[in-house]
C-alpha cells in the first residue's frame, strides 16, 4: 500500500473519531442542559407554591419560634388571640395574603390601618414586630410577614382550644397597601347575608367558607360603634339580650366601649358563637344573618351548632383556603425586615 494512501486512510480515521466525540458532547451538554432545566422548573414550581414545609431548611426552628411568642402573647393578654387571627383575615381579603395590613402610611400611599373596617379596631401589631425580631435575629431576611400572620392566625386559635392545621407557606411581602381597597373588600358588621356570600364568592370562598370562618367571633371583642344600631333599631335580636348590652353602649357616646362577640366563652374558640345566633342573641348585624330564617346558611348554622367536630373540621379547611388568596411568590413582593415598612 502507497504511504500517501495509509496516510489519507488514518487523517479520515481521526477525523470520524474526532466527529463522533463531538456529537457526544453534544449529545452529553444537551442532556445537562436538559436536566438542568428541568430542575430549574422543580425549583421555581417549588418556589412559586405554597407548602408546609417551605422553611423545613431555610429556617428550622421558625414555626417554633412563632408558637412560642404566641402563646406568651396570649398569656400576657388573652385577647391578642383574637386580634391577631382578625390580622390574618383583613390581610388576606384586601389584595390577598401579602402583609400589607401591617404597613404604615408614606408619602407614596395611605396604607390599610385606617381604612373604616381597621381604624381604631385592628391591633396587636407590637406582637407582630416582636415576633419579626425574634425571626430576624435567627434567620435574617427569610421569614416573611405574611407568612408570620398565617402562623400566628393559626396558633392562636389552636392555644385557646380550636382546631389546628397545616399553614402553607411561602408568601412574600407586598411593597404597597391600599386603604381605599380596605374599604371596598372587607365586609362591615352591617352586611347582609346576600352582600356577605358575594364578598366571599369575590374571594373565590364558599358559602360553607363565610360560616365556619364567621365562627372566628367565637373569641374576641366588638366596640360600641359595630353594633349600636343593632341593639336600638333591629328586632332579630332577643329582647333581654339587647337590654343588657345597652347599658354598656349608649344610643351615643361610648363608642369605644367594647362587647364580647361570644357572650359566654370569648376567650374560648368553641361553637357556642353558633347556639347563641339560635337564640338571636348574634352581636353584629352580620352575625345574625347567617340565621335570618331565611337564608341557605341557617342549615349550616345549625350543623355547627350541634356538631362542635363538624365546625372545626370546616373552619380548618376555610382557613386554608383564605390563606391561599393571593399570595406573593418566588421573586415577587420581598421579604421585609420590619413589617411595618417597605425594605
Amino acid at each position: 500500500m502507497p504511504l500517501s494512501s495509509s496516510v489519507s486512510d488514518i487523517m479520515c480515521l481521526l477525523r470520524l473519531a474526532y466527529c463522533k466525540r463531538e456529537v457526544f458532547n453534544m449529545a452529553s451538554n444537551y442532556s445537562l442542559l436538559l436536566l438542568f432545566l428541568v430542575f430549574a422548573g422543580t425549583f421555581l414550581e417549588t418556589e412559586s407554591k405554597l407548602t408546609p414545609t417551605f422553611y423545613s431548611s431555610k429556617c428550622p426552628k421558625a414555626l417554633s419560634i412563632v408558637q412560642e411568642e404566641v402563646v406568651a402573647a396570649i398569656k400576657n393578654e388573652t385577647r391578642i388571640g383574637a386580634s391577631l387571627l382578625r390580622l390574618h383575615f383583613h390581610d388576606c381579603f384586601v389584595n390577598g395574603c401579602d402583609a400589607s395590613v401591617l404597613l404604615d402610611d408614606t408619602s407614596s400611599f395611605v396604607g390599610e390601618k385606617t381604612a373604616a373596617p381597621n381604624n381604631n379596631s385592628i391591633r396587636g401589631f407590637e406582637v407582630v414586630d416582636h415576633i419579626k425580631a425574634k425571626l430576624e435575629k435567627a434567620c435574617p431576611g427569610v421569614v416573611s410577614c405574611a407568612d408570620l400572620l398565617a402562623l400566628a392566625a393559626r396558633d392562636s386559635v389552636v392555644y385557646l382550644g380550636g382546631p389546628s392545621w397545616k399553614v402553607r407557606l411561602g408568601r412574600r411581602d407586598s411593597t404597597t397597601a391600599s386603604r381605599s381597597a380596605a374599604n371596598t373588600s372587607i365586609p362591615p358588621p352591617t352586611s347582609n347575608i346576600s352582600s356577605l356570600i358575594s364578598n366571599f364568592a369575590a374571594q373565590n370562598l364558599s358559602l360553607r367558607d363565610l360560616v365556619a370562618l364567621s365562627g372566628s367571633h367565637t373569641i374576641g371583642l366588638a366596640r360600641c360603634t359595630s353594633f349600636r344600631s343593632r341593639i336600638y333599631n333591629e328586632s332579630t335580636i332577643d329582647a333581654a339580650f339587647a337590654k343588657s348590652l345597652q347599658g354598656s353602649c349608649p344610643r351615643s357616646g361610648n363608642d369605644d366601649n367594647l362587647a364580647s362577640l361570644d357572650l359566654q366563652t370569648p376567650t374560648h374558640f368553641d361553637n357556642l358563637y353558633y347556639k347563641n345566633l339560635l337564640k338571636a342573641k348574634g352581636l353584629l348585624h352580620s352575625d345574625q344573618e347567617l340565621f335570618n330564617g331565611t337564608s341557605s346558611a341557617d342549615k349550616l348554622v345549625k350543623i355547627y351548632a350541634n356538631n362542635t367536630f363538624a365546625f372545626f373540621k370546616h373552619f380548618a379547611k376555610a382557613m386554608v383556603s383564605m390563606g391561599n388568596i393571593k399570595p406573593l411568590t418566588g421573586s415577587q413582593g420581598e421579604i421585609r425586615t420590619n413589617c411595618r415598612k417597605v425594605n
